[in-house]
């Protein structure tokens, strides 16, 4: 009998479908079901009561970040591994700290997988090792920001400084709102914010005063 009800969420029907046929061949995993959103998701943990998710960051309709959170709230002995092609660690600090038990990227090997999902399912947690070592390097790299002495900021929030080093970066707005998870809408806002702040005109002299004056 197999002792793992598996869930796979994917908005990609190939991915998920390759997935749940990978998967189902092993003797201790069965997938219950596939959904293609989070909102998917959330309505199958009601219905199927899966013991564990394999959940993707970026989707329609609701992202696998909230739908974890959601799952979480209403059934939090559902366990979650977060599958992903993307290795950003704001999202790995934020998958984790909502409850997600593991955190890894579409790239593995499917006999990897497994063993993560059985290793997850015994009551563990699983994190890649290039996404550790991304974590680290951004907790080193936040803390010699917060040392730097004298560091002009012009008012700008975290939030805007990410989309400014962005911008700098030469990333365009639907770049910039893909890689943050937001709108274009609201990366536009953002910027204009920016603009304000910094008293210029366009992204170049954004970019400039950015890098000119250490605001990044």
């Amino acid at each position: 009998m197999k002792t793992i009800k598996l869930l796979v969420v994917d908005d990609q029907e190939l991915i998920r479908e390759s997935l749940a046929f990978v998967l189902n061949t092993d003797n201790d995993i069965e997938v219950v079901g596939v959904a293609a959103n989070g909102a998917e998701a959330v309505e199958f943990c009601d219905t199927l009561q899966p013991s564990l998710v394999l959940m993707d960051i970026q989707m329609p309709v609701l992202n696998g970040i909230d739908a974890t959170r959601i799952i979480k709230q209403k059934w939090p002995g559902i366990k979650i591994m977060i599958l992903t092609t993307f290795q950003e660690v704001e999202q790995v600090v934020e998958a984790l700290s909502i409850g997600a038990e593991g955190y890894l990227l579409k790239a593995i090997h499917p006999k990897d997988l497994i063993s993560g999902i059985k290793h997850i399912h015994k009551e563990g947690t699983l994190l890649s090792q290039e996404l550790a070592k991304a974590l680290v390097s951004q907790i080193q790299t936040t803390k010699e920001v917060r040392e730097k002495p004298n560091r002009p900021k012009y008012g700008l929030t975290e939030r805007e400084e990410q989309i400014l080093q962005n911008l700098a970066y030469g990333l365009s707005n639907k770049q910039i709102a893909d890689k943050l998870f937001l709108s274009e809408g609201t990366v536009k806002n953002y910027i204009s914010s920016i603009y304000h702040k910094l008293d210029v005109k366009d992204r170049f002299q954004a970019a400039l005063k950015a890098k000119e004056e250490d605001i990044i």
